[in-house]
């Protein structure tokens, strides 16, 4: 049976030691930022996935980020160009074709730039050298989560945590009838890191993620910092606040119009354990086959699946907390 957790939290001065999984699109960026912006926070590597483009579009726009954040030192690897099975799909309607709203930057860092090390060698490396230490913040398709838990079985009983941005709670889809976009654009990846990745796991939903968005006046406030930061987010990000304040996209939302940045949600409440405010501890599961529930996360409120392993899904934050985050990010 599911249970509900309020403030599912610990408090530690130590440095959080973080592997982040991305397919830069303009919501991992944000993602990105924040972690860059956190005192506490300390970033081994970043690996890339096929997603919101195509993948040479995730490395080249994650170096793009480093650069704008004078953050180049930071390793970043390939990963994964499609998913295990199935055909590949991308966002590029939402995030502009290359991911980053189709503003390209003459000067960005080339891929040579990149590990020679591919992703999922390099996250089980790393965690590998840091037993329980290593936080895995997955806001991609799962697609080098699955490879890795292949690659090597026994290495997810070494992470600290797991955070993942993807899945539905409601059978709400923003790609799908009932699916959400990183879960559909790879669901057997999804089904082989729920069933594996026993480690503790917490998930930011896609209607969580639209419960809990800002208002578009934060979002002017935020945008209007005088930074290279911010100024950088305002450019790429234009194609897609242009996008979500269209009559059809908004009736895609759950909580009403507003400002979602997806993929922050969870590697906000990866850096900081007081975020979260109430979570649900249940187990989940990915449908693998059915005309429109292909890829939706299935919650086991009934517990007929007899699954040990229980996820914490997060239902509410504190949003001013989360503002502030923000705000640094493009300081």
């Amino acid at each position: 049976m599911s249970t509900l957790v309020k403030d599912h939290t610990f408090l530690t001065d130590k440095m959080k030691k973080l592997i982040l999984d991305v397919d830069t699109g303009v919501d991992d960026a944000q993602a990105i930022m924040i972690a860059l912006a956190a005192p506490n926070v300390e970033i081994l590597a970043i690996t890339c996935s096929h997603g919101n483009t195509p993948l040479d579009n995730v490395c080249k726009n994650t170096l793009r980020v480093l650069k704008v954040c004078n953050r180049l030192d930071i390793p970043v690897y390939r990963g994964c160009s499609g998913p295990l099975l199935g055909r590949t799909c991308h966002a590029g309607d939402f995030h502009g074709k290359d991911g980053l709203g189709d503003v390209p930057d003459p000067d960005a860092p080339g891929l040579e730039l990149l590990q020679k090390k591919r992703a999922a060698e390099a996250i089980i490396k790393i965690v590998n050298q840091n037993p329980g230490e290593v936080s895995l913040v997955a806001t991609a398709p799962l697609t080098n989560l699955a490879v890795a838990v292949q690659l090597n079985p026994s290495f997810p009983k070494k992470l600290k945590a797991l955070y993942i941005m993807g899945g539905n709670t409601e059978s709400r889809g923003n790609t799908t009838v009932c699916g959400e976009f990183n879960f559909v654009a790879d669901p057997e990846a999804a089904y082989i890191v729920l069933d594996r990745y026993t480690c503790p796991t917490h998930i930011a939903t896609w209607e969580f993620s639209c419960r809990s968005s800002l208002p578009w006046s934060f979002c002017d406030t935020w945008l209007a910092q005088d930074t290279d930061k911010a100024r950088f987010m305002e450019k790429i990000s234009l194609h897609t606040r242009k996008m979500v304040q269209t009559e059809r996209y908004k009736k895609e939302l759950v909580g009403g119009p507003g400002f979602n940045s997806c993929d922050t949600y969870a590697l906000a409440a990866a850096i900081d354990d007081t975020l979260v405010t109430e979570s649900e501890e249940v187990a989940v599961t990915v449908e693998l086959e059915g005309t429109h529930a292909r890829g939706m996360m299935v919650v086991d409120y009934m517990d007929l699946l007899k699954k040990k392993h229980k996820v914490f899904i997060m239902k509410k934050i504190d949003k001013e907390k989360f503002k502030q985050m923000m705000m640094k990010a493009l300081k």
